[in-house]
């Protein structure tokens, strides 16, 4: 029994770090300048996911190919509008890590809320903790698995 509970306490401890523990992934690099062309049609954005590093400089060149759309960017507070034909680009750095959606500013037709995409600036560090926490509990089920499930035939 009591190997149980030292089980369980190293195995919450590894938990815990994993969750707290200051992970700094991010490339030393210097600033850069990034440029997307984005293009905007059938309610969708081409590409949807941008991957940017901390500090950059990123411009976004927007072009519609069907109605007017826009593209706001959360957290950064940035937006601009396209007509069709007429591409259109904004400018912002990159300043904060993180996750930040990009959405479309304006009204373009029944699935205009659905009109999203990402912006990840720096490591997706949810992703990399997510990972660890699964890892511990993979080792908590080796660990802890009854002795019952371990019998011989």
């Amino acid at each position: 029994m009591r190997r149980i509970a030292v089980s369980w306490v190293i195995l919450g401890l590894a938990a815990l770090l994993v969750v707290f523990a200051p992970i700094n992934l991010q490339p030393v690099t210097s600033s850069a300048e990034r440029v997307f062309r984005i293009e905007a049609g059938d309610f969708a954005y081409s590409p949807a996911v941008l991957h940017v590093n901390p500090g950059d400089r990123v411009t976004i060149e927007l072009a519609s190919s069907d109605v007017v759309h826009g593209i706001y960017v959360d957290g950064y507070d940035v937006s601009v509008m396209v007509d069709p034909g007429q591409p259109a680009s904004l400018s912002f750095i990159a300043n904060r890590p993180g996750t930040f959606r990009l959405r479309c500013s304006v009204t373009c037709g029944a699935l205009h809320p659905f009109m999203t995409g990402k912006l990840q600036v720096g490591s997706n560090l949810l992703l990399w903790r997510s990972i660890g926490l699964a890892f511990v509990a993979l080792l908590g089920v080796y660990f802890l698995r009854k002795p019952a499930l371990m019998t011989e035939p």
